[in-house]
């Protein structure tokens, strides 16, 4: 999961101090002039949680691929930037790291024409991924080990106008909804010294224009874009902003309709400027309650769109247009728990902050332990992680041994009980050296963990349907 959690949560009260304290007449946009005050502030409230998904994917699109500045620049449109490595406690831009997979990331221009994906053969044990997020934050569709095999091939994704033809050897089209998509490509890797393995893997993954691809003449460049300046962290002060810009690569639906119609009427919307300091004191409190309540729906939505099991959060949040069918809060709702999160069955993310009986996780106070019962280990046809985290930074944690998780390729060299299940350790001290291989390092303070199930199985006994499937996430216990 590559999350971008928490952004928001003083959002409303930083945007209206960064306005001026001066009343000042609202400005008629378009000689329109704006409804009621409480008209406004419901259409604002609104408009934040249809707006925040498209805006958290629009901030880390101007990180990732537009400013080389930022600190977090991967590569320019169209070109892949393959990461040989894994999260590790320094790694600390995203929270809730994964540190499975080795990512490789390709940020899609498709405004001149279609780019071609073309991924190499990938051995049948090892699970890899190409998920393809628009900027509406929907998935539409994947290339990999569940979606389309082990085998080589070239697919092509193509923009929301794009008309024609599937071309001559490509294997499947993928039409995003908007113009500037994202590829995230996960390699799965075995083991520390399987990472030259994971390299020439990901040196398989090309990208290239249509015209390339059946080399042809490349048609006229698509315009330079002067993107607004976007940060994760400037979403607090500067929302509607944010979202004036991400709604000018987003094409207007049918599902969206309506809520654009009654942004645009108090200036929100492509070609509009939104700004608090054009507004009167009455209408900035307004907009303040509105941005508020609307961060409290989608976390109400957070807080029930889950099953508790065994004191673990199970759902499915993330998936295509159809998916989400025009339910804003439930965007809005995956994007904060975990942007840019895959398809329940590409990967499912039991997490937990508490142990079986309901109580706080904290390694300062406790041991813990998760014992699999015998056949109960996490059902997958690719593999299964259990990752530890800082309860409060939610960062990989530090500790003497390097180890932030266990996973299913460390079966090997585990200890099962006497009974043939496996019990992990979860505490911040060893629990021993003839125990110490399924030993999870706790921090000294509170505990979030995550399971991660990579390709769930879909017969029983399986997690899925999420929430209701036949294998359930065993409970962390305290020691006595």
């Amino acid at each position: 999961m590559f999350t971008k959690r928490d952004l928001l949560r003083s959002a409303a009260m930083a945007a209206l101090v960064a306005a001026t304290a001066k009343s000042t007449p609202v400005l008629a946009q378009n000689n329109v002039e704006w409804p009621s005050l409480l008209e406004a502030k419901d259409i604002a409230e609104e408009g934040f949680v249809y707006g925040l998904a498209p805006v958290m994917f629009y901030a880390v699109m101007q990180e990732f691929a537009v400013d080389r500045n930022s600190g977090q620049f991967k590569a320019p449109f169209n070109e892949i930037e393959n990461q040989h490595h894994v999260a590790t406690p320094d790694d600390t831009a995203v929270i809730t790291p994964n540190s499975d997979t080795p990512y490789s990331i390709l940020w899609l221009d498709l405004r001149a024409e279609p780019m071609v994906i073309s991924v190499p053969t990938v051995e049948k044990d090892r699970y890899y991924s190409v998920q393809l997020i628009d900027g509406n934050t929907y998935n539409f569709g994947y290339i990999g080990s569940r979606a389309t095999g082990s085998e080589p091939g070239s697919y092509l994704v193509v923009g929301p106008d794009w008309k024609g033809e599937t071309p001559r050897g490509i294997k499947k089209v993928f039409r995003s909804t908007t113009p500037f998509p994202l590829a995230l490509i996960r390699t799965q890797l075995f083991n520390p010294d399987d990472m030259p393995n994971v390299e020439k893997i990901q040196a398989g993954y090309k990208a290239q224009p249509l015209s390339a691809f059946l080399k042809q003449p490349a048609p006229q460049a698509a315009p330079k874009i002067e993107f607004l300046p976007a940060t994760t962290a400037g979403i607090k002060e500067n929302f509607f902003q944010y979202l004036d810009a991400a709604l000018q690569f987003i094409p207007e639906t049918p599902r969206d309709k309506a809520v654009r119609a009654k942004l645009a009427t108090i200036g929100i919307g492509p070609g509009k400027t939104f700004d608090f300091k054009e507004l009167s004191l009455e209408h900035k409190a307004e907009i303040l309650v509105a941005m508020k309540q609307g961060d409290g729906k989608v976390d109400k939505w957070l807080a029930s769109g889950n099953k508790n099991i065994n004191g673990w959060n199970v759902g499915a949040f993330f998936g295509d247009e159809a998916f989400y069918n025009g339910d804003w809060v439930m965007r809005a709702g995956a994007a904060k728990g975990g942007l840019l999160g895959n398809d329940a069955v590409e990967a499912m993310y039991p997490y937990t902050r508490t142990d079986a009986t309901g109580e706080p996780l904290d390694g300062s106070n406790h041991k813990y332990t998760i014992t699999f019962a015998p056949g109960q280990l996490p059902p997958v046809n690719a593999f299964w992680s259990v990752t530890m985290y800082d309860g409060k930074s939610q960062f990989l944690v530090k500790n003497p041994i390097n180890r932030y998780l266990i996973n299913s390729p460390m079966l090997p060299g585990m200890k099962k009980d006497a009974d043939g299940s496996l019990t992990l350790y979860i505490q911040k001290d060893s629990p021993g050296a003839d125990k110490e291989a399924n030993w999870l390092p706790a921090p000294d303070g509170t505990i979030y963990l995550v399971m991660r199930l990579y390709w769930p199985k879909t017969e029983a006994p399986s997690i899925l349907p999420a929430g209701a499937g036949s294998w359930q996430p065993p409970g962390v216990v305290a020691a006595q």
